[in-house]
């Protein structure tokens, strides 16, 4: 594709992903690329990455061209993502050129609010706080908070492009072979310095191509979500619940902990979801998990009530840990949600806690940043259960920075992960009966 077929397209896909503001980007741009199959690998990557950084910078672009009274339209938003990255006016106009599958010539109006932008750098020190940091205005005072006065280091660190972590799957060979194996078809990977099974690439590339991923020996899975599934220290022959599964990629890694031993149950409340789980696990190779749907009125849990050595809730959240890999989500979540996702969230613990025997353990893990859904919610929950504590998590896979700790905070600044929280609580064994020894 030529520079102008490519700019086209992202704009077009910019559009389709504003034209469905609640969807997340990620699924808007794999329907678009579906429906185009003739891309190829590197116009899709070029393509995506031009959307990616119009999103990374999506109110200060708003902002500048609100200066010109104008709606920020995506070829507008584009053009000036164009200049601010230090393209010259003239190597705009020429990339906007006409033609079949071009973008179309700028238009008199639109030079007119493009042309006094050359030159000049996208941060402005007249922006509002929330808009030089890319953050709808309810949610600055969360992150505040939460960072205090490192907010803008650790903001800076989510709107750099994520890199590409894998996990490998031990089951099928240890992580130098892998190393070895992806090497061998142009895929060097790096050990990453926290996961003991993590290798990482520096960029998405084409890994679902490759011998070790289709054999199994790698699944895709940020470093910070291999140490939620280390912390819960899960051992062979233990019986596992994870309560929360999606598609399974944490119900992987503790399968591959417990050395396929031992009993796990994948729980969610989507069908699709756990569907999504078949064929990764057959890939894997891993074959003591069984999966359940929660449906309302189940009986299932009430018969399985006590009987879990560790439970795993990786609750719904509002993702603000995930920004570098998903910068459309700091808008689609509303003060709102929030509120709604405490809610969840609470109930959810309150109904997995039922699920942990006596003396076994709780994990409660989120990709949030805010202490509203992480710490504050387990202080509630350990309030609301007195028969509950916070512990070490004693996981021999934990990292030696981190081991013997009761919860972890993650954060792409300071652990080059994901933004991720866990925490270990642990149900009291029965007081004896007095007069038994």
């Amino acid at each position: 594709m030529t520079p102008s077929a490519r700019l086209a397209a992202a704009i077009d896909l910019l559009a389709a992903m504003e034209a469905a503001p609640r969807k997340p980007a990620d699924a808007v741009a794999n329907s678009f690329f579906r429906e185009r199959r003739y891309m190829g690998g590197g116009d899709r990557r070029a393509i995506s990455g031009l959307v990616w950084d119009v999103m990374r910078a999506w109110r200060r672009l708003g902002w500048w061209l609100e200066q010109k009274g104008q709606v920020a339209s995506a070829r507008l938003r584009t053009g000036a993502r164009l200049l601010f990255d230090g393209f010259s006016l003239a190597e705009v106009e020429e990339m906007f050129e006409q033609g079949r599958f071009a973008a179309g010539a700028l238009t008199r109006g639109e030079l007119s609010i493009l042309t006094p932008l050359a030159g000049k750098i996208l941060d402005n020190p007249e922006m509002p706080r929330a808009v030089r940091l890319e953050l709808p205005d309810w949610l600055l005072p969360h992150l505040e908070a939460t960072f205090g006065d490192k907010l803008e280091d650790e903001l800076a660190a989510m709107s750099t492009p994520a890199p590409l972590d894998l996990r490998v799957n031990i089951l099928r060979g240890p992580r130098k072979e892998a190393q070895r194996s992806l090497a061998c078809e142009g895929l060097h990977a790096e050990p990453t310095p926290l996961s003991p099974w993590g290798l990482r690439l520096p960029a998405r590339l084409p890994v679902t191509t490759s011998v070790a991923f289709r054999d199994g020996l790698v699944e895709i899975q940020d470093e910070g979500s291999q140490l939620v599934a280390a912390i819960s220290g899960v051992e062979p022959q233990m019986r596992v619940l994870d309560y929360c599964a999606g598609a399974g990629g944490k119900t992987l890694a503790m399968a591959m902990m417990m050395e396929n031993k031992g009993h796990i149950v994948a729980c969610d409340v989507s069908a699709p979801r756990l569907e999504g789980a078949v064929k990764r696990l057959r890939r894997a190779g891993v074959h003591n998990v069984e999966r359940h749907l929660l449906v309302p009125g189940d009986k299932w849990a009430k018969r399985r009530a006590g009987s879990f050595d560790r439970v795993l809730v990786d609750a719904p959240c509002s993702g603000t840990g995930t920004w570098r890999r998903n910068p459309d989500a700091r808008f689609r979540t509303t003060e709102q949600d929030l509120t709604e996702l405490l809610e969840k969230q609470a109930a959810i613990m309150d109904r997995a806690a039922a699920l942990v025997r006596a003396g076994g353990r709780m994990v409660y893990a989120t990709c949030s940043l805010l202490r509203a859904e992480n710490m504050d919610q387990v202080a509630a929950f350990l309030a609301r259960h007195p028969d509950f504590k916070l512990v070490p998590s004693d996981s021999p896979d934990m990292p030696e920075a981190l081991r013997n700790e009761s919860s972890i905070s993650l954060t792409p600044l300071r652990d080059g992960t994901d933004g991720f929280f866990a925490a270990v609580m642990e149900r009291a064994a029965p007081e004896p009966e007095a007069g038994i020894e």
